[in-house]
């Protein structure tokens, strides 16, 4: 008897060990059950911010929830090969690494609502072909790659509402290939089923380049079904909480320019008030500009007249003989631009006189003290900030010079008045640049100009239509400021490093001639950066040289994003 009971009480204490040994494979916080769908594992408002490394390699099903994740790098389950249910609803992940979903063939089912996602790499999805069901709601995406669901042929269910998105093209749905086949396979029974879309609560900006997704919300029907088929317009203000069934988009068209009256005269010291009318679908961009040079400093004023036109008004204040010339307003949009003209003439005794050329109002010769500095970095490009110490700053004028540093003749763009900032946008990647800053119509003089490098760095990011995700390397020069301050923010690319330390050692011998009566300066001009280095050359011991160099090699990668 008593044999018995001792092979009873084995028997319990070895199952009890098995179940521990299966269960203490489970997360700390977390819980592991088997039911009907496997073995799954379940997190709930657990604290973990990143993804577990020794997550369970035999689950069909990962629900993480409310656990403050906030990204989702390279390989994040590419143990879980036989993973089928991934939630991963109500966390902070604002990141998708491209591979972030790698060795996952088996996911059917991908929840990631209520995160903080601007944009999904899409070609992630090429790792899971069985991809049934994709939940986007509640993120902040605000664009949709016409190839988006390219790599999603068993998609059947797709949520992407409550999100950010104004303007989607309708061949992100032509090229889909469920789309394509569906012609030839939903008029069979039983072949394929429905398919669900979730568009609704978005801002759409319903003008021509929304035409044909509107049209294509129109003429959908079984197997395709919208959650909400109710899309309301959130812009312009003509269409705003107008359903999509309510409205009609034109096609859009290229800018087409006018002005009233393209010769105007005026006595000197009067007020130029010149118009241009422009007529395009979408609404253009317009600037004016001056013997090919921008204006900025003079008011100008855009007002919407109807759908398609807009027009614009430059006002030019008490105007001298040296404002005589040709003005020009350019328009563009996403198809193309257009210009039109106008003759400014001035009537005065002198007008006779040939024009000259603006003068500033400081000689070439003042030593005028002028700080330069790369004050943001933006997916598009950089925002140029200077300071300057002159004798008449209500009246000074600068010229930005700007171009790809192997080409001589930069663009110049003439910053009024009252005005020390200068947004450069449009950047290529693995492109040289130079921009300087100068007195109004003087050439850039030696130390005068920033050299900076756009790199091609997207393998964290899939690369957008409309954001450049790259690396900025700089190797900068500081206008007016001691001579020989040098930054070198790099990613171990050792030819600007060494153009840097080669530029400190030039100045050295001017250096010394300063007797250490300069005023020290900071280089704050990469807030993207994680690390910053500065060269700096004195009058010190070479040791001291030494070291400044070792400390310009230290520098890191500067990110825009």
């Amino acid at each position: 008897m008593n044999m018995d009971v001792f092979y009873v009480v084995l028997s319990i204490a070895l199952v009890l060990n098995i179940i521990n040994a299966g269960f203490s494979t489970c997360l700390p916080g977390c819980s592991c059950t088997d039911d009907n769908l496997g073995r799954s594992l379940l997190c709930m408002e657990t604290s973990m911010d990143h993804i577990p490394e020794d997550i369970p390699d035999d689950l069909k099903k990962i629900r993480m929830e409310n656990c403050h994740l906030t990204e989702l790098p390279q390989g994040s389950f590419s143990l879980n090969s036989a993973l089928e249910y991934l939630w991963l609803n109500f966390n902070e992940i604002t990141l998708m690494n491209i591979r972030s979903l790698e060795g996952l063939a088996n996911l059917t089912e991908l929840r990631l609502q209520g995160n903080k996602l601007t944009s999904v790499p899409w070609t992630t999805f090429q790792d899971t072909p069985k991809l049934k069901i994709l939940d986007l709601k509640l993120n902040r995406l605000d664009a949709l790659p016409e190839h988006a669901l390219k790599h999603l042929p068993s998609l059947t269910y797709l949520d992407l509402s409550f999100n950010q998105l104004t303007i989607i093209s309708k061949e992100v749905f032509v090229n889909w290939p469920l789309y394509q086949s569906a012609k030839k396979a939903w008029g069979k029974e039983g072949l394929v089923s429905n398919v669900v879309l979730g568009l609704h609560d978005n801002p759409w900006l319903c003008d021509c380049r929304l035409k044909g997704f509107v049209e294509f919300v129109g003429a959908v029907g079984p197997p395709i079904i919208l959650m909400n088929s109710y899309l309301m317009c959130s812009s312009p203000v003509s269409k705003v909480d107008k359903f999509f069934h309510e409205i009609q988009l034109k096609t859009c068209t290229k800018p087409m320019a006018s002005v009233p009256d393209s010769n105007v005269t005026l006595p000197l010291g009067g007020n130029a008030t010149l118009r241009c009318i422009v007529k395009a679908r979408p609404v253009p961009t317009i600037q004016w500009m001056y013997i090919l040079k921008m204006i900025r400093g003079f008011a100008s004023t855009h007002t919407q007249i109807d759908e398609d036109t807009v027009t614009s008004q430059l006002v030019i204040p008490s105007v001298h003989l040296a404002d005589r010339g040709i003005y020009t307003c350019m328009a563009n949009n996403f198809i193309g631009n257009t210009s039109a003209n106008i003759m400014l003439n001035i009537d005065s005794p002198n007008s006779s006189a040939p024009i000259p050329p603006p003068v500033p109002m400081i000689s070439a010769e003042d030593n005028a003290h002028v700080d330069i500095h790369i004050a943001k970095q933006t997916v598009y490009g950089i925002t140029l900030e200077w300071h300057a110490v002159t004798d008449n700053p209500a009246e000074t004028w600068f010229t930005i010079h700007f171009g790809k540093l192997d080409t001589p003749k930069k663009e110049m763009i003439y910053i009024g008045p009252g005005i020390n900032s200068y947004s450069v946008s449009d950047l290529l990647p693995v492109t040289k640049y130079e921009v300087c800053v100068t007195l109004k119509n003087y050439p850039p003089r030696k130390g005068q100009c920033i050299l900076f490098v756009t790199g091609s760095d997207i393998s964290e990011l899939e690369q957008r239509e409309r954001l450049i995700h790259i690396v900025v390397v700089v190797c900068a020069m500081v206008l007016a400021v001691p001579a020989g301050m040098y930054a070198c923010t790099t990613e171990a690319r050792f030819s600007c490093v060494d153009r840097c330390v080669d530029l400190c050692k030039k100045r050295r011998m001017h250096q010394e001639d300063l007797e250490g009566n300069e005023r020290q300066h900071t280089f704050d001009s990469l807030q993207a950066a994680s690390d910053e280095a500065l060269c700096r050359d004195s009058n010190e011991k070479a040791t001291k040289r030494r070291k400044s160099e070792d400390r310009c090699k230290g520098g890191s990668a500067a990110y825009l994003y």
